[in-house]
């Protein structure tokens, strides 16, 4: 994995594939958006994010969310701790110092499995979705057993939000396997300005049969 620049765009590669770059963030800022629309009459919401990339859900969940969240990122590769920090410091500005913030070098997965229903919400932009590329043992958070684990996780009616680059039919019919109420949600790469189609999958905790949803961009 490598960071690269270009006057003041920066781009995540991993060999010939570019997993992320900071002129396309919208569909990332859209899965903490529509996420915390979901959950704004919580008290005190408790969100963990499992992928750091470049801030985009981190900035955008802080925006939306007051002053008595609670949020823990998640992000195994320390690299992309580093560049946070380091290089693209800039870009992150104070979401990294926020008090509501702290960032954990560590598998999300972990974090999942040792919580039982103590997050409003847990929002997934691992790899490249339920149809990973970079590292085999993310697919773990996609199967049946990782699925299952977030719902514990989750407090009901909590979310499980999951980022992917295309859609997947298998993914939405395994959420709803496990008990979700599903609605897929496609949004734009570059937000308003448009830019390749993304998915986001809003996953809610629901005590009663599964329904499924499809959504139009955002």
């Amino acid at each position: 994995m490598r960071l690269k620049r270009r006057g003041a765009e920066f781009s995540i590669t991993l060999g010939q594939n570019e997993l992320m770059n900071s002129r396309r963030g919208g569909s990332e800022e859209a899965l903490a958006t529509i996420t915390c629309e979901r959950i704004q009459l919580c008290q005190k919401p408790q969100v963990l994010i499992g992928g750091l990339g470049m801030g985009f859900t981190l900035r955008a969940a802080l925006a939306a969310l007051g002053p008595d969240a609670r949020i823990v990122v998640a992000e195994l590769v320390p690299a992309v701790c580093a560049w946070a920090r380091g290089p693209m410091a800039e870009i992150f500005g104070e979401s990294l110092t926020d008090q509501r913030a702290s960032i954990r070098e560590a598998d999300v997965g972990d974090l999942i499995r040792s919580g039982s229903s103590n997050f409003d919400a847990i929002l997934l932009d691992v790899d490249n979705g339920p149809d990973g590329i970079t590292q085999k043992s993310n697919d773990g958070l996609y199967d049946i057993e990782g699925l299952s684990a977030a719902y514990t996780a989750l407090r009901p009616g909590g979310v499980l939000a999951v980022w992917s680059s295309a859609r997947n039919l298998k993914f939405s019919r395994r959420l709803c396997k496990i008990g979700f109420a599903v609605e897929e949600v496609m949004v734009r790469a570059n937000g308003s300005r448009g830019g390749a189609r993304h998915i986001v999958w809003i996953a809610t905790r629901a005590d009663r049969r599964c329904h499924y949803g499809y959504r139009k961009p955002r």
